[in-house]
């Protein structure tokens, strides 16, 4: 491969990463405007967090996704889909301190949740595939 082909390739993807983060960050800006405040950064977190799972064990369980595929949704999409610093501020900010742990219990729980659920989700597919 030549280095033109190489940094070309690289170009690509880089352009591929700013789409995905520019569509990632326009859903989230969708859901902000349906739902505003606590609910809807805990619901990007949560689906953001779903899908990485989705992703990351897609890639043990089967690999039909490309790296690069994984790489544009994983750093592109949903790194601006989800939002840790919204999440940050929202929670302190919170006049109460009860919905301040109330939301940090919350988006950790489903954060997590949602990672296990992806497994859980490739694992049955990749079991169905291969049955």
């Amino acid at each position: 491969m030549t280095d033109q082909h190489t940094l070309i390739t690289r170009l690509e993807l880089i352009a591929l990463i700013g789409i995905g983060g520019f569509a990632g960050s326009n859903l989230r800006y969708f859901l902000e405007t349906v739902s505003p405040g606590l609910l809807s950064t805990l619901l990007g977190n949560a689906l953001g967090s779903l899908a990485l799972g989705v992703l990351l064990y897609e890639a043990i369980y089967t690999g039909v996704i490309t790296s690069e595929t994984r790489l544009v949704a994983a750093t592109g999409f949903l790194s601006s889909f989800t939002t840790y610093s919204t999440f940050a501020l929202q929670t302190a900010f919170a006049l109460v301190p009860l919905w301040m742990l109330l939301n940090v219990l919350a988006n950790y729980a489903l954060g997590f949740g949602g990672i296990l659920l992806g497994r859980t989700i490739v694992a049955r597919y990749q079991r169905r595939v291969t049955a």
